[in-house]
This record gives C-alpha cells, sequence and structure tokens, in this order.
C-alpha cells in the first residue's frame, strides 16, 4: 500500500520542508446502518448502503472521529466499494484541533484492497491544525488491528 502525500513542499510542523507522519490506531466504537436509500432508487447487484460510524484513534494520532460511510459491498464474497467522510476531533503528534479527510477503496474476493484513495480535505483544519494539507492511509493487520497515518504539511 502506498499512501499519498501532498503536492509541493509545504511547510511541516516541525518547520522542516515536506510532510510530516503522524500514525496510530483506532478502533470503531459505533456503527450504526441509516435508512438513507439513493433517490431515485436504483436496483444494482451491490446494493448501495449508508451508516454512520464512530471512532477512537490512539497514538500520534490521537482522538476520535464522526463519519459518513457509504457502501455497495456483498459481505459473503468480501467484494465492493466503500466511501468514507470522517470528521476528525483530537491531535496529531500533538498538535490539537479538527479537520476532514475522506477514504475510499474496493475490495475483490482474494485481492486486498485496490484503488486506495485517503486525502485531507482542503480547509478544514480549525485550531493547531488550522491549513492542513496532504494524505495517508488506513491498513488492517492480520490479528486484526486497525492502523491509520497521515502525511501532512500545516499551511500559514
Amino acid at each position: 500500500m502506498n499512501p499519498t502525500s501532498p503536492t509541493g513542499n509545504p511547510t511541516s510542523p516541525t518547520g522542516q520542508t515536506g510532510p510530516t507522519r503522524a500514525s496510530g490506531t483506532f478502533t470503531v466504537a459505533a456503527f450504526e446502518p441509516t435508512s438513507l436509500e439513493p433517490d431515485p432508487a436504483v436496483e444494482t447487484a451491490l446494493p448501495v448502503t449508508v451508516a454512520t460510524m464512530e471512532k477512537r484513534y490512539e497514538g500520534e494520532v490521537n482522538g476520535r472521529s464522526a463519519t459518513l460511510f457509504t457502501s455497495a459491498y456483498d459481505t459473503g464474497a468480501g467484494t465492493g466499494t466503500y466511501v468514507a467522510m470522517e470528521s476528525f476531533e483530537g491531535t496529531l503528534a500533538g498538535r490539537a484541533g479538527t479537520f476532514n479527510f475522506v477514504h475510499a477503496a474496493s475490495t475483490t474476493a482474494g485481492s486486498g484492497r485496490l484503488g486506495e484513495y485517503f486525502t485531507v480535505v482542503p480547509g478544514s483544519g480549525t485550531g493547531e491544525l488550522a491549513g492542513i494539507t496532504g494524505g495517508g492511509g488506513l491498513a488492517v493487520d492480520e490479528d486484526g488491528t486497525h492502523r491509520v497515518w497521515f502525511d501532512y504539511a500545516l499551511g500559514d
């Protein structure tokens, strides 16, 4: 898995050129399917579903997020795609604030994650995370541990 990083050479929180990496683990504290459905309804082989999630983060990424999770997924076959928009509140490498990030991936049985996308939403940062830009990634270890990392920079 190749994490994405910001384009150009923005200034990092340490004053160095280039992105800073903050990593951690997370758990899903809540996953609640909603009754929201696409309108107009279009029947496909994999129906679109929407859920809300709460995640808890530990490590250099420390805090919580509220997530809108949209997917078309067949759990039996292990095939499908998801798109998640997260609103994060906490700290990255000790800097406190909030920001949004989005990630998406597809899976097909036996092939792992394909077509991954992960980026911080420009203009969404507050507090000590104001001006945050960048990307990152997600991974799930064989033991089920969920990992997250951000390669980010803070603007002026």
